[in-house]
């Protein structure tokens, strides 16, 4: 794991290879906080996010870039081992959890995919700008939460 970390960077990384075509919005999320923070991050945490895309299989539900947040959160804070259900591990993460959705929410005001891409073509230009941004903002929010916990130093 990297002890400094760039949030920019995270951010770029991942708006560009989303922009580029290299990978899905819930990949490049997955893809720059591995790149970026943690390369032992095993690169099958992407292809666990490749479902995540147009809000869980294309139903448009919640953006799938927050889920493959929160699945990057639960990789470097969650529990391997069955406990309790008040285990303070899982609380955390779940806490943490709350604080990534909630960033999404008071920046884009709904979590809903459908709501944020009404009658666009997934295919097209629009989107993947609109996208992007979610794609970024997410990568970002992930980087500055595993920073402030993990003790990471943050390039200026």
């Amino acid at each position: 794991m990297r002890k400094e970390i760039s949030i920019k960077k995270v951010r770029s990384d991942a708006e560009e290879c989303f922009k580029a075509g290299e990978f899905l919005c819930a990949e490049a999320v997955v893809h720059s906080i591995r790149q970026n923070i943690d390369a032992n991050m095993p690169k099958e945490l992407i292809s666990a996010a490749s479902g995540f895309p147009a809000g869980v299989g294309r139903s448009q539900c919640m953006c799938g870039t927050v889920s493959a947040a929160v699945l990057c959160l639960g990789y470097f804070f969650g529990r391997t081992f069955p406990t309790t259900l008040t285990d303070p591990q899982s609380q955390k993460t779940i806490t943490l959890a709350y604080e990534l959705q909630d960033s999404f929410k008071a920046k884009h005001k709904v979590l809903c995919c459908h709501i944020h891409t009404k009658d666009m073509d997934i295919t097209g230009s629009e989107y993947r700008e609109k996208c992007a941004v979610f794609v970024g903002d997410m990568a970002a929010k992930t980087a500055e939460i595993v920073a402030r916990e993990l003790g990471l130093e943050v390039a200026a």
